[in-house]
């Protein structure tokens, strides 16, 4: 229906345009004028699909959650393949080389939004929760391929990779270089299990 496809290509351009003013100046950046501005439309544009600012934060929020569905996917997938190290600190630079950093600022800037995802969401902290959760599933698949010791705690492990990064990602002087990452993830997550019969 032409309306709808209307209606979702005037959302995904505001989502846009949200996610570069994050990159370029920050969340304290981020106003209802900042996005429509940067989106080249007109100031009501914004109100006419959404409640608020913050119902529009909430779901920009929810969208950059669901697209971590497809790299969570291509995770589970390349458990037994390549590194654990190498995969996860893949998965790290994905997921904050994107505006990860940005959106958890947004959501701790903003008490208003942050109550809004409460209601979906009620632990964790959006985002940085399901990519622990993707994390995990990796680490455990890996588990039980033997390719991490056998008494790993995912549950531990997985958040405690997600706040190494995040530190490492919001560095103000820029993203890290990868071998950081990599050294990082090696230093959580440890070298491949020992081969059977080895001590």
């Amino acid at each position: 229906m032409p309306t709808g496809t209307a209606i979702r290509d005037v959302r995904e351009q505001l989502f846009d345009a949200a996610e570069r003013i994050l990159l370029r100046d920050g969340p304290t950046a981020l106003t209802s004028r900042a996005v429509t501005t940067e989106a080249g439309c007109a100031k009501g544009v914004l109100h006419r699909h959404f409640a608020d600012f913050d119902a529009f934060l909430a779901e920009l929020v929810a969208d950059r959650i669901a697209r971590l569905d497809d790299q969570a996917a291509a995770l589970r997938g390349a458990a037994g393949t390549g590194t654990v190290a190498g995969n996860l600190t893949e998965a790290l630079t994905t997921l904050f080389d994107s505006v990860a950093v940005g959106i958890v600022g947004l959501v701790i800037a903003r008490d208003g939004l942050r109550d809004r995802l409460r209601r979906t969401a009620p632990t964790g902290l959006p985002l940085l929760a399901e990519a622990s959760a993707m994390l995990a599933s990796y680490l455990a698949a890996e588990r039980d391929l033997g390719r991490i010791a056998p008494d790993a705690d995912v549950g531990t492990l997985a958040p405690t990779l997600i706040g190494a990064a995040h530190l490492l990602f919001a560095d103000p002087g820029g993203p890290p270089d990868p071998g950081a990452v990599h050294r990082t993830v090696t230093a959580v997550v440890g070298g491949p299990a020992p081969s059977a019969g080895a001590r």
